[in-house]
């Protein structure tokens, strides 16, 4: 797993209100296009800039593509970055406060320390 492009992805996108709710609404549609896109792209260089070697893998594709926060934690993606970009995307679905963030963190109870290494 690239920890690196997953991180990458979550961080971009939810700093992008536009790009967050186009996740929001077709998420693999998001993920093959930021992929072929923007993956590449060095942070802070001109856009002729580009690596040509990163892409994720099928298992992260996947986990980005149905917004499954349980299997990216599992692969090490940084727990803040799926938080903060899933209450921009989910959070006005819940009608009770914090109904979001209980539901996120109920899906992670079965998780025990240690956690997955989410250094890079």
């Amino acid at each position: 797993m690239s920890k690196y492009l997953v991180n990458k992805f979550l961080f971009t996108v939810d700093r992008d209100t536009a790009l967050t709710e186009r996740y929001r609404e077709d998420p693999a549609g998001t993920v093959a296009w930021w992929e072929a896109e923007e993956a590449n792209k060095i942070l802070n260089c001109i856009d002729a800039e580009r690596s040509t070697w990163l892409s994720f893998t099928e298992e992260e594709r996947q986990a980005l593509a149905t917004h499954d926060h349980v299997a990216l934690f599992g692969m090490g993606a940084h727990p803040f970055l799926t938080l903060t970009l899933w209450i921009a995307m989910f959070e006005r679905d819940w009608d009770e406060p914090l109904g979001m963030q209980l539901d996120y963190a109920a899906k992670l109870a079965h998780v025990e320390q240690p956690y997955p290494d989410i250094s890079c």
